[in-house]
């Protein structure tokens, strides 16, 4: 059999609902879109928990600390999950770690901003993850099973960080008049990052992540399901959401917007970010001061061997 009858027999199974796994035969351009897709979600995962550990030490009570801590360690054990899938495809983790400290590789836009007050935590918690988990629960029937197996893990610990930035924005939320308006500004700043986030719609004809079934759903989709699940909660607290045009088409079934500034959303995931330059920046310092450490374990694993 030749390679492009291989190439077809491979896309019909994985168009027919198969799942591949590591040691299958698997086309060069599925396996490079694989690793691309999962490598950006594990820098997302790695890089998500920077705007949150800045408030670990400003947290208003030890059980808030104690959250937010535990909160941070699941997305670096997300992220050590995900890299560890990626390995599989083919490129190490010490490459993609040098890629992503070397601007080469992209992480998720919302990672990009600042968080200015601790209402912040609230909303990447609550909202941010939410519209993360919108997208990763699509990825739960993955073709590519590792990836498929993963995501099962990290939704049920998703799920528990929502619930987790919820119980900070209520409380906010029930509290001084100031600090219902530090909810409403962290809300007003955020909301544009993350209509963003799933990204522009594309042509699902043309998505071969989609047509591959590495993914579940398209972008449009993904962010019709977010709105439609979180637009009555946030608008249950009696918040404002800062798009005056937003309005749901009873007709057409779906939900109007302002359109999202997609050149700001390309900007900021090529390094251009407001915080973008520090973020990595920090990475690449505790890479170095870390070093050692490695070198130590490595060093002690090799003598060993």
């Amino acid at each position: 059999m030749s390679e492009s009858e291989q190439a077809e027999r491979f896309y019909a199974r994985v168009g027919a609902g198969g799942k591949v796994e590591p040691d299958d035969w698997m086309p060069d351009d599925y396996r490079a879109a694989v690793l691309k897709f999962v490598e950006m979600h594990a820098n997302s995962e790695l890089m998500g928990v920077l705007p949150e550990r800045e408030w670990i030490m400003r947290a208003p009570t030890l059980r808030r600390k104690l959250a937010l801590t535990s909160k941070i360690q699941d997305e670096v054990g997300h992220a050590q999950l995900l890299y560890r899938v990626a390995e599989d495809l083919g490129k190490t983790r010490v490459q993609m770690l040098a890629d992503l400290l070397a601007g080469k590789t992209k992480f998720h836009n919302v990672f990009h901003y600042p968080t200015r007050s601790w209402a912040d935590v609230g909303i990447i918690a609550w909202l941010v993850d939410a519209a993360a988990i919108v997208s990763q629960q699509a990825l739960r029937d993955s073709s590519y099973a590792p990836y498929a197996r993963t995501m099962r893990k990290i939704c049920w610990e998703e799920s528990v960080h929502i619930m987790h930035g919820r119980d900070v924005v209520l409380t906010l939320m029930n509290g001084t008049a100031s600090q219902r308006a530090m909810v409403q500004e962290a809300l007003d700043r955020w909301w544009g990052p993350l209509m963003q986030m799933h990204g522009p719609p594309t042509d699902p004809a043309k998505d071969k992540d989609l047509h591959w079934r590495i993914k579940g759903k398209n972008n449009e989709q993904l962010r019709q399901e977010f709105l439609a699940i979180y637009v009555p909660r946030i608008r249950e607290l009696g918040l404002v959401i800062p798009d005056p045009e937003l309005e749901y088409d009873e007709a057409a079934g779906r939900w109007h917007y302002a359109e999202p500034d997609w050149d700001e959303l390309r900007s900021v995931v090529t390094g251009h970010g407001p915080m973008s330059a520090e973020r990595l920046e920090f990475r690449r310092v505790s890479q170095a001061e870390t070093q050692w450490v490695r070198d130590a374990l490595l060093g002690t694993a090799s003598a060993a061997a």
